[in-house]
């Protein structure tokens, strides 16, 4: 599951500056860049580039992973399932967390108290996650999916534009 951002004393966010915005933006493009190769494009040497990156990960601002595609990893079919929940959101979006075929949990306000992405091997397989782990949690009330016929776009460059 990924990681949250830290607050400073004053709950506050990090701030960034353009250089780290910078470094954050050449990572996304390419999550193994040498870090010689991304001071010299933000003009920083390699050792203060390696101490803000691991600034960064240590404040929780990025990860640096691999990110597969699940058509390519055997999962043919993607969801979102929105939820509404009786009683703890919390308790049931850290139920939801804990499943493996979920890639990530909203809470939300508004027509549902959750969304969650799922992936599925096929129709059985997101059949049995939603009818008998997702509305078999406590608190679930009800669910509503909405299946992926196909991904148009995907991005991971927040806060870098």
């Amino acid at each position: 599951m990924g990681r949250v951002a830290t607050r400073d004393t004053n709950g506050a966010r990090p701030a960034l500056d353009a250089v780290s915005k910078a470094i954050i933006g050449q990572l996304q493009e390419d999550g193994r860049r040498p870090y010689a190769a991304i001071g010299k494009a933000v003009g920083l040497s390699e050792a203060a580039v390696r101490q803000r990156v691991q600034k960064l990960l240590d404040q929780g601002v990025m990860q640096i992973v691999a990110v597969t595609d699940p058509l390519t990893v055997g999962f043919r079919r993607q969801a979102m399932v929105g939820i509404t929940v009786d009683g703890d959101v919390e308790a049931v979006a850290g139920a939801l967390a804990g499943l493996d075929e979920v890639e990530y949990v909203v809470v939300t306000a508004g027509s549902f108290d959750l969304l969650a992405e799922l992936v599925a091997e096929d129709d059985d397989h997101l059949l049995e996650l939603i009818n008998k782990r997702i509305r078999a949690l406590p608190g679930v009330r009800s669910t509503e999916s909405f299946v992926y016929l196909g991904l148009r776009k995907q991005t991971y460059s927040w806060g870098t534009r």
